[in-house]
């Protein structure tokens, strides 16, 4: 099973260091790649339908057929670690293709992303920018890896929690 995560404009600055960790430390779990796709140029607000529709075709060349797609998006259902895990592995035993999480530019995600997704998920109910988004997903994916494998990562007292 492959895990995608497609994110609209590229990782700068002290972000760079620990994403590129835990995407290597993720890799021992799962089949994992990140796309990144051009950010839209946007001179102003009226423009941010657009700017999401534009990014957003970008975003769906990346997904995989019979992937299903996990959109970022702060209306979206929080998960707990577990059950991201539990997720993961309910993909795995279906023989899914996979799982391709996509996190939009400064404008968000395009309607048609949004409505096709087969999750809405969210971070936070903060709106994050993309690089920290991207980092807080990419060490969720590890941690659901090593919730998997029960090894000592995940220090949750409770489970279910």
């Amino acid at each position: 099973m492959k895990i995608r995560l497609a994110a609209v404009g590229k990782i700068r600055g002290p972000f760079a260091a620990p994403l590129a960790t835990y995407e290597t430390r993720l890799r021992r779990y799962y089949s994992f790649d990140a796309a990144e796709v051009r950010e839209e140029p946007a001179r102003s607000k009226s423009v941010a339908d657009r700017v999401c529709l534009e990014e957003g075709k970008r975003l769906l060349t990346r997904v995989s057929p019979g992937m299903e797609t996990v959109a970022m998006h702060r209306g979206g259902v929080s998960w707990s670690s577990e059950h991201l895990s539990e997720y993961l592995a309910e993909l795995g035993i279906r023989a899914s293709p996979g799982a391709a999480f996509l996190i939009g530019g400064a404008y968000g995600l395009s309607d048609e992303i949004l409505h096709s997704a087969t999750h809405l998920l969210s971070l936070s109910a903060f709106t994050l920018p993309h690089e920290l988004a991207r980092l807080i997903l990419t060490e969720q994916l590890y941690r659901a890896g090593t919730i998997a494998r029960g090894e000592p990562y995940h220090k949750a007292r409770n489970p279910r929690s």
